[in-house]
């Protein structure tokens, strides 16, 4: 029998088994308050294009239906196209924030912003154009015709989305997620007070409430 062998481990190795343990219980916290943050990042600007729907919707019926249309199919055609494609930002500059590449991070994210800025033309023109589609499913005229009103003032939105995305995914490639989380925040702040007087102090409707989105993206981006 080996003299070596002993069912009670030793010191050494109980001291390194503990280091282990709060290593990984600090980075579970770490990158749980990470998540927690860049979730309320995403919820807050995806609740800007909520709140605007919520405010035509008191409007009347069919400026609820008009803009609800809207919103689903300019999620569809635009802003989740953007999201999806700037997501590859993030992949790129970890890999470049890691190897302490840092002039490839602002490459990178220069190149993500002319993109998807240049993807916005294409379906800003299909936006133009959105109640001839929705005619093409038979959809009620003055509904296609709001929806498609509504998706034209929507543009400027766009294309600050495009912008806010490369942003995000920059910082958050970084880690730094806390300036993200307060400029989405502080923007979502900005959407509420802002997007009632056009809507209904100065009689805008369904315009006011897609301008006012334009306005907060664009707002979150300066932040």
């Amino acid at each position: 029998m080996e003299k070596d062998f002993s069912l009670v481990p030793k010191v050494e190795d109980k001291e390194e088994y503990d280091y282990r343990n709060e290593k990984s219980v600090e980075m579970m916290k770490k990158v749980s308050s990470m998540a927690a943050k860049m979730v309320a990042v995403s919820l807050s600007q995806y609740l800007l294009q909520v709140i605007s729907m919520v405010m035509a919707g008191h409007l009347d019926e069919l400026s609820l239906s008009g803009v609800a249309i809207a919103t689903s199919l300019t999620n569809v055609t635009g802003f989740s196209l953007l999201l999806g494609l700037a997501g590859a930002l993030e992949t790129l500059c970890g890999q470049a924030f890691g190897a302490e590449q840092f002039r490839k991070l602002g490459s990178y994210t220069y190149c993500s912003v002319i993109c998807l800025l240049l993807l916005c033309f294409p379906i800003s023109l299909l936006w133009v154009f959105m109640d001839k589609l929705l005619e093409l499913f038979h959809e009620d005229l003055l509904i296609s015709q709001l929806a498609c009103r509504y998706s034209i003032w929507l543009i400027p939105a766009l294309f600050g989305y495009a912008v806010l995305q490369s942003i995000t995914h920059y910082f958050q490639s970084q880690g730094l997620v806390l300036p993200l989380l307060l400029s989405s925040l502080g923007a979502l702040c900005f959407h509420i007070p802002f997007c009632w007087p056009l809507v209904y102090k100065l009689r805008f409707g369904i315009v006011g409430a897609a301008l006012s989105t334009g306005f907060s993206y664009w707002l979150n981006v300066l932040e």
